[in-house]
């Protein structure tokens, strides 16, 4: 599987992205690290604002949007970041 795939696979819930992790303990590749990094910020903080009543609704769309921005932009194949991201790629450098 190449490091696209694995990123586009990421996207797709957290099984996803723990599948698309496992996957690239293996052959580690930047492109996919990523946005493995970059997802899981956004999952996160998708949890996290999910139980806020209506302002954690406003979140989520707006979170929905970056995740969809991310979504593409790994379809294309390109590493850029979204809104935000440069903090997801600094907190979970680990991956």
């Amino acid at each position: 599987m190449d490091a696209r795939v694995k990123a586009i696979v990421a996207h797709i819930t957290i099984v996803g992205w723990v599948i698309a992790l496992v996957i690239n303990t293996n052959d580690k590749e930047e492109y996919t690290s990523f946005y493995l990094r970059q997802t899981l910020g956004l999952h996160i903080l998708s949890m996290c604002v999910s139980w806020i009543p209506v302002i954690g609704w406003v979140f989520a769309i707006v979170i929905f949007a970056f995740w969809l921005l991310s979504f593409v932009y790994s379809v294309q194949g390109d590493m850029k970041i979204i809104p935000f991201g440069e903090y997801f790629q600094d907190w979970f450098k680990a991956l």
